[in-house]
């Protein structure tokens, strides 16, 4: 199976986004959360939230960039009830690093706010670029008229078109193609041709709840987030929303308790490529 994810880190911590298309997932954390747990997964290790922070990043960008990851990084994903937990191996200045993301449920608003009306965005932006392609295909065909009543022929008898009829058009659509358009898979078509178009729409809807606040924004739903981490790390125009890594996600709950471990045991797990998402 695989994973759809929205991530954003800054100094002051980060926010994640997770979803297998059943479910959505979300955490976000601030430095106090971030250096208490990497004292707990990394025994050996000392460094300021920030530099934890930053190669955390450096971590996640090949995976939301859709590159090649680098091979000392590993990702595992297990679900513990009705938590999602990415636990990821790698190396910080020669040591062995561990993180672990804990992911919790996340509530209505924030699936509402990153997912629907992004959505509901991006259909109805596609449905004007619909209507505009048909009224430049209406304009050429004109213009092809014209050029035909002063005489014009064409060269090349294969470059010969029919005028276009947007009703027949759409009718022919939704009989042959509209099935394998809806095919949603796991995800990946729509990041591969639409996931600058998500970026567009998130971008627009953070600018109008700048220029009318209070207009329903979620609150953190997260226990270990402070009150405004949530609007400070998802809602942050400056920044370019990341793309999301796909990664194996067990069937089954694992049947030992959940905690932080020093050196999980990752070697039996077969490696799987990991692809940018969303």
């Amino acid at each position: 199976n695989s994973l759809l994810a929205k991530a954003y880190i800054t100094r002051q911590g980060y926010a994640l986004l997770v979803s297998d298309l059943q479910q959505v997932w979300h955490e976000q954390v601030d430095t106090c959360v971030v250096s208490q747990r990497a004292k707990e997964l990394n025994k050996r290790l000392t460094a300021p939230p920030a530099a934890l922070l930053c190669h955390l990043d450096e971590l996640l960008c090949p995976l939301l960039k859709d590159t090649a990851c680098p091979s000392k990084v590993s990702f595992v994903c297990d679900r513990v009830g009705e938590a999602l937990i990415l636990r990821v191996r790698s190396e910080l200045s020669g040591l062995p690093f561990y993180w672990n993301f804990h992911c919790i449920p996340a509530s209505p608003s924030l699936v509402s706010q990153h997912l629907i009306r992004p959505l509901m965005g991006m259909s109805l932006t596609l449905q004007c670029q619909v209507r505009e392609l048909a009224t430049m295909l209406c304009m050429k065909d004109l213009e092809i008229q014209d050029y035909q009543e002063s005489g014009a022929v064409l060269s090349r008898d294969r470059l010969k078109t029919e005028p276009f009829e947007e009703n027949s058009f759409l009718e022919q659509f939704m009989v042959e193609k509209l099935p394998e358009a809806c095919s949603v898979g796991d995800g990946r078509p729509f990041v591969m041709n639409l996931q600058s178009l998500y970026t567009a729409v998130t971008r627009q809807e953070i600018q109008v709840r700048q220029k009318h606040p209070g207009s329903g924004d979620p609150q953190p739903s997260s226990s270990t987030s402070p009150q405004g981490t949530e609007n400070q790390l998802l809602n942050e125009p400056e920044e370019p929303v990341s793309s999301v890594p796909s990664l194996p996600v067990p069937e089954k709950e694992p049947t030992g308790p959940s905690g932080p471990v020093q050196r999980p045991q990752l070697s039996k797990v077969k490696r799987k490529k990991l692809r940018g998402l969303f």
